[in-house]
């Protein structure tokens, strides 16, 4: 089947910079600066290390527009042993500006995104409109009653008319004469010549004498849906891009529509490399548990995303191969291995397949390793997530969300501002990512920010863009607010 990258005209690579690693105190992505959290915040992102010459080790720029290669595992290598390092780069990271690297994921993904089809309503949830939803009638499409009580024709007191009264879903056959009035159910429709309709409570029914008394001034047209009130037949009620909710269910319902045309949700992938992950159990003798795998399925269901279970691949560079090669997602999300170490094989698996690199390491912390590509013969787009947890949340905001987005025609959301609480280091030049809570008209910063840290996450509902150099107290900083913060409680049927 075709994926959302198939064909995809030249995306453009960001205008990258290229940038020695920073000095040491500060070479550890998302390390603290003096004065700032705790010294105990993290670890390096996936390995990260410079070489002498002052860049990271094994990170070379890549040529706009072009497949990037890099050197295959020798076919020489004996079988069963690890494959070897990949081979050493340039000195220099031609690191994306976190900016850029948002837009290009947001270009690629908006190249081609996924034919539209024509969707039930009790199938469409979670859908991107690909169509606007055009009232097909006026609502409502008659006067209806918006109260229990009674309808009445010209001024009061009224003549009380005998029978069962008005109903909805009964047809009115009789108009309502001067001086009359009848009992109306909610949402019946009204009698050709009505005036008003009293409310039961503010009626009094003189049953001896058949007369109806208002207890309150009666105003024309008082509780009561004139036709088109909501909309007039051909108005445009939503437009295409907008995500389909439950309201916007009932919403095409009412309208009388029994299906919407809709772009699918993108099919991802998750890759899990790592042969120190365990699944269950507490960490030991050097083994640690995967904290990705049952994270970032949820998560990228929460942005429209219909997620496979988590594929656990360990670190093995032939088993990543085919599993790429096999891929019919729309996405694939790999997790850890983006860097330069000796069972770090993203990248010479990519180059091996012919993918090309279109984000190669974005000036970031934490999460400098991530990378975007686009996989050879029409072949799924690829994230590469560092492993660090908080750094592979990094990656998984700057790049999948943006480029899931394209894919799916969903519009972007409106940038967000708020001031921060108490000043916050930045880094000496990368954008840092740092989890905040909403408190009052301010943002906090939480600690235990750290690439391998997710307590902060945790109890986070967003992210601070912190530019580099860090920002003064009450500075406002952009706000990446995740998903189930507007939810409570959260479940995956979230799709803000």
């Amino acid at each position: 089947m075709s994926s959302a990258c198939d064909s995809v005209p030249g995306v453009p690579v960001p205008d990258d910079t290229s940038r020695p690693c920073p000095p040491e105190a500060s070479a550890a992505d998302g390390a603290t600066p003096p004065g700032d959290f705790p010294a105990h915040s993290g670890a390096p992102d996936a390995k990260v290390s410079c070489s002498p010459t002052g860049g990271p080790a094994g990170a070379h720029p890549s040529t706009p527009g072009t497949p990037t290669r890099r050197s295959a595992p020798s076919r020489s290598t004996p079988p069963g042993s690890p494959a070897p390092a990949p081979a050493q780069k340039d000195h220099h990271v031609r690191a994306s500006a976190w900016e850029d690297a948002r837009s290009t994921a947001d270009r690629l993904g908006r190249a081609t995104p996924l034919a539209a089809h024509r969707l039930p309503l009790d199938r469409a949830l979670g859908h991107v409109l690909a169509e606007a939803v055009v009232a097909l009638t006026d609502l409502p499409s008659f006067d209806t009653s918006a109260m229990d009580g009674w309808v009445v024709a010209g001024p009061g007191p009224w003549a009380v008319r005998e029978g069962k009264g008005l109903l909805a879903g009964r047809e009115v056959t009789e108009p309502l004469p001067d001086g009359q009035a009848v009992r109306i159910a909610t949402g019946a429709r009204l009698p050709a010549d009505a005036t008003a309709v009293i409310r039961s409570e503010h009626a009094l029914n003189d049953e001896a004498k058949g007369i109806l008394h208002a207890t309150r001034e009666v105003v024309p047209g008082q509780d009561i849906r004139p036709r088109g009130q909501e909309c007039r037949s051909g108005d445009e009620l939503l437009p295409a891009g907008t995500v389909v909710t439950p309201p916007v269910l009932g919403l095409a319902a009412a309208a009388g529509y029994d299906a919407l045309v809709a772009v699918p949700r993108p099919r991802v992938d998750v890759f899990v490399l790592g042969d120190e992950l365990l699944t269950a159990g507490l960490p030991r003798e050097g083994l640690i548990r995967d904290a990705l795998g049952p994270m970032l399925a949820p998560w990228l269901r929460s942005l429209g995303a219909e997620v496979t279970e988590p594929r656990r691949l360990g670190d093995d560079a032939e088993v990543l191969r085919r599993a790429l090669l096999s891929s019919d997602a729309d996405l694939v999300i790999t997790t850890g291995g983006t860097a330069a170490g000796p069972v770090d094989h993203v990248h010479p698996v990519l180059a091996e397949i012919g993918a090309e690199l279109l984000v190669d390491g974005v000036a970031v912390r934490p999460g400098h390793p991530m990378l975007l590509a686009r996989l050879a013969q029409g072949g799924p787009c690829l994230v590469g997530l560092p492993g660090n947890p908080l750094a592979a949340v990094s990656g998984l905001l700057t790049l999948a969300e943006p480029l899931l987005r394209g894919i799916a025609g969903r519009s972007a959301q409106d940038r967000f501002r708020a001031p921060v609480h108490e000043e916050v280091h930045g880094h000496p030049h990368d954008t840092r990512l740092i989890p905040v809570v909403h408190r009052d008209d301010t943002v906090v910063p939480l600690h235990y920010n750290g690439p391998a840290m997710l307590r902060g996450i945790a109890a986070a509902d967003g992210l601070a863009v912190v530019p580099p150099g860090g920002v003064r107290s009450g500075t406002e900083v952009e706000i990446l607010d995740l998903p189930w913060a507007s939810a409570s409680p959260w479940t995956e049927g979230c799709f803000t």
